[in-house]
C-alpha cells in the first residue's frame, strides 16, 4: 500500500530547491567558489569559538588562581585532553543517545571523584592542574 503525497508538495519542494540553489551562489566571501567561502567562514567561526572558550576557562580559573597560573593551566592542556573534550562535545551534540552517553560518563566521573574524601579529591585536582601548568612552561 503506497501513500501519495498531497498535491502541491512536489511543487513546493522544487521551489525550495531552486531557492537554495540561488542562495548558495550568493554566499558572500573572497572567493568566487561558494564552497571555499563556506570553508573560510567555518574555519573563522571555529577559531572564534576556540578563543572565546579559552577566555571563559581562564575567567573560571581566575576565581581560584592568579592570572598567570590560570593562563598556564589553559596553555598546558595536552592534545589528548583537548581532543577528548572536542570528541565528547561532538558526540553529545550529534544525537540524544550521544548526549545521554556523555552526560552519564560525566556523572560517573563525578561520583568517582566524590568517592574520595574532599581533601583527597581536591589534592588530586590541584596536582593535575599544577602538572598542566608546568606543561605550559616546557
Amino acid at each position: 500500500m503506497s501513500v501519495k503525497a498531497p498535491k502541491g508538495i512536489k511543487t513546493a519542494a522544487a521551489g525550495t530547491v531552486d531557492k537554495v540553489k540561488g542562495t548558495i551562489s550568493k554566499v558572500p566571501g573572497p572567493s568566487s567558489n561558494p564552497a571555499t567561502n563556506i570553508l573560510i567562514w567555518d574555519i573563522a567561526t571555529r577559531g572564534v569559538v576556540m578563543i572565546v572558550g579559552r577566555q571563559i576557562e581562564k575567567a573560571m580559573l581566575r576565581m581560584r588562581y592568579d592570572q598567570d597560573k590560570a593562563s598556564d593551566i589553559v596553555k598546558g592542556r595536552t592534545m589528548v585532553k583537548s581532543m577528548t573534550a572536542t570528541g565528547a562535545a561532538r558526540v553529545a551534540s550529534k544525537s540524544i543517545p550521544g548526549l545521554l552517553a556523555v552526560t552519564g560518563a560525566l556523572l560517573a566521573k563525578t561520583a568517582f571523584d566524590r568517592g574520595y574524601s574532599k581533601r583527597e579529591s581536591r589534592r588530586r585536582g590541584e596536582k593535575t592542574l599544577s602538572d598542566q601548568a608546568a606543561n605550559a612552561e616546557e
